[in-house]
């Protein structure tokens, strides 16, 4: 059952903590993640078998699995599933292909010439999650930009199974994005191996990918610790449907389930035009938790989860905006109207047709998207996400006539002679 919460009467602090989500007010989880990188840092390959030993519950004699693992772990899934990858990977390589764009040289005045040319990012790691659930798709959101904008290494890490092996559905995926290694390290020491290199695994440039909150935590740390970035704080998933008296019960009820079925930490908010949508919301929950595989998990979710209850649709798009949703779906026939008052989501979907497993898996939009309130800031990946953007500028004769008495006179008002004189000695 969702808690109900009546948005008019909400207060700022209270408002402020019903959206707050993932935090580690005691830092016990920084201080675990802090140990596990610095132990990754100084004994690599070492501690990360020992790692999955005691997280994974396997012995690896490797870290990774090769091109000929690959190749026959592909071939234990049906046509019909590789089928199902193959469209997945066509759609998401469609709608990301769009994305690499050459941009207009720029004549700022006569004689001076400014553009940008875009490069790859020579070395990313991907990060696929395991544990209770192995994604395949997260593989394809990642490694297709990745392709797109052609980087020269693609480092792949996920968690063994207990076989010490992949899925064939991930071992599937990279024979589409022609990747012949995986290595089989998770969690937070998957995130560090690839920061700092190990024996076996090299060193990034910049680390992708969602996870648990030890991941996320993790990247965060490396951030500030190293010269590798990362695409985003992105953390345990979340949804927010926004429904009113158009909506189905049943729909909204399985669009937050799809959500909650994550995992315990994740989190599934129903912002609701009445009360009585909420009750009927809570009907269906229960109805369709009883068959669900991973009910347990999903009810845990559901019980840290709620509905906040507003007057009309433009109160429940302030909520959302504050909420920063990971997933944003409008449930609503008045869909049309609202778009433009979005200000702060992850991925929308829009309409009563359009559920978020669609963007999850094979509609084409990437569904690696920030979390806990980073969408406020952040943007899911993209071909962009993958690339840099060098500034380039070039000035002939005319254009140092043009622009050189300016930077003269900047450069003397901030006290910066020699400035000044790089323009004036090639005017003599």
């Amino acid at each position: 059952m969702l808690k109900k919460y009546e948005y008019q009467s909400l207060g700022k602090a209270e408002l402020q903590q019903l959206v707050a989500r993932n935090t580690d007010p005691n830092n016990s989880i920084q201080e675990v993640v802090q140990d596990i990188i610095q132990q990754v840092r100084v004994q690599g390959d070492t501690v990360l078998r020992e790692y999955a030993a005691k997280f994974d519950k396997v012995q690896l004699d490797k870290l990774f699995l090769d091109e000929e693992d690959i190749d026959e772990l592909a071939t234990t899934i049906h046509r019909d599933q590789q089928r199902a990858l193959e469209i997945a990977f066509q759609n998401i390589h469609r709608f990301h292909s769009t994305q690499l764009k050459r941009e207009r040289t720029v004549e700022t005045m006569p004689g001076v010439k400014c553009w940008r040319e875009i490069r790859p990012i020579e070395k990313v790691g991907l990060y696929i999650p395991g544990g209770s659930a192995v994604l395949p798709s997260t593989l394809l959101m990642l490694g297709i930009p990745a392709r797109i904008a052609g980087c020269k290494e693609i480092v792949v890490c996920s968690p063994p199974q207990s076989n010490g092996k992949i899925n064939g559905f991930v071992a599937y995926c990279l024979k589409l994005l022609n990747i012949k290694r995986i290595y089989l390290v998770g969690g937070a020491q998957a995130v560090a191996a690839m920061a700092f290199g190990t024996q076996s695994i090299p060193k990034v440039d910049k680390i992708f990918g969602p996870g648990n909150q030890f991941v996320t935590k993790a990247k965060s740390i490396i951030q500030g610790l190293t010269n590798v970035s990362i695409d985003m704080p992105a953390g345990p998933s979340e949804v927010l449907v926004i429904a009113d008296e158009t909506a189905n019960p049943a729909f909204v009820a399985a669009d937050l389930l799809a959500q909650a079925e994550h995992g315990i930490d994740s989190q599934a908010v129903l912002v609701a035009t009445s009360p009585a949508l909420v009750d009927a919301v809570n009907i269906e929950l229960e109805t369709q938790l009883m068959v669900l595989p991973r009910k347990e998990l999903a009810s845990k979710a559901i019980e840290n989860s709620y509905a906040v209850i507003v007057s009309n649709l433009q109160e429940a798009i302030q909520f959302s905006n504050e909420y920063a949703p990971e997933h944003l779906i409008l449930e609503t026939d008045q869909w049309e109207s609202l778009t433009r008052h979005i200000n702060n989501a992850g991925s929308v979907f829009l309409g009563h047709l359009t559920p978020e497993s669609a963007g999850d898996y094979a509609s084409g939009t990437n569904h690696t998207l920030p979390t806990s309130g980073y969408a406020r800031s952040y943007s899911g990946v993209s071909v962009d996400s993958f690339v840099k953007k060098i500034t380039f500028q070039h000035i002939n004769e005319t254009g140092l006539q043009q622009i050189g008495s300016t930077v003269e006179i900047l450069a003397e008002l901030e006290g910066l002679h020699a400035h000044k004189n790089a323009i004036s000695i090639r005017n003599k």
